[in-house]
């Protein structure tokens, strides 16, 4: 009791204590030495181009998604009357890749109906190739962000072990805090950066999909409406 009451007199002392309570990540990552401000470098760039990469995709493939729901009543319209000019014009004037697999199909009206097929099949594969630019280095970055902050833990033990042993086992704590922080704050990071990139990947992956399916279904339409009888 004597004790708690000098600390509680003592204004000093409760100042010393708040201190040693508050830990900002700044310090953590300093106080882990060359190591672990090396490695938290890199996994800080890794995340700054993972959310560059996803916010750049999202809004790419939510621009690639917009459509006007009457786009393919219009082009049925323009291609039963014959106006294949004006359905190129339509499809030019929309700026999506449904739009451009559907210019390259009316384009080769006329022709075999498996070359009009094939002529759409290849188009989206590189509207596809569009959509999905970049994306891998996103699957790249969730990989490897933990396996570095991994390397940071191992590098940290060996350095704390390293002390220990140069030290004859009389190690001071403050050494071994430099090894061990290094560990624990390079693998928190890692996992940070890897967790991100991850949930971003996915996301894209299944927006990306969303609008392949968009496009199929508009090229199995419009071959469609080449089948129907005049």
């Amino acid at each position: 009791m004597l004790l708690f009451q000098d600390l509680a007199q003592d204004p000093e002392m409760g100042d010393v204590l708040s201190e040693e309570k508050t830990l900002s990540v700044i310090d953590l990552i300093f106080n882990g030495g060359t190591g672990s401000v090396v490695i938290i470098s890199v996994l800080f760039i890794m995340l700054f181009v993972a959310l560059y990469i996803y916010f750049e995709r999202i809004f790419a493939i939510k621009a690639a998604s917009k459509i006007d729901s009457n786009f393919m009543n219009q082009i049925r319209d323009h291609v039963s009357g014959g106006k294949l000019d004006a359905a190129k014009m339509l499809c030019a004037q929309t700026d999506s890749p449904v739009a451009r697999l559907t210019e390259k199909g009316i384009s080769r009206i006329g022709k075999p109906l498996d070359d009009i097929n094939t002529a759409i099949e290849n188009a989206g594969t590189l509207e596809v190739y569009k959509l999905e630019k970049n994306v891998s280095i996103l699957a790249t970055v969730a990989g490897a962000a933990p396996m570095i902050g991994f390397l940071g833990t191992v590098i940290g033990m060996i350095l704390a072990f390293h002390e220990m042993a140069t030290s004859g086992g009389q190690a001071e704590m403050g050494s071994l805090a430099s090894g061990i922080y290094t560990a624990m704050t390079t693998t928190v990071a890692g996992l940070i950066v890897g967790i991100i990139a991850y949930i971003g990947y996915n996301h894209l992956v299944n927006r990306t999909d969303k609008v392949v399916h968009k496009m199929e279904a508009n090229a199995v339409e419009f071959l469609d409406l080449l089948n129907e009888p005049l």
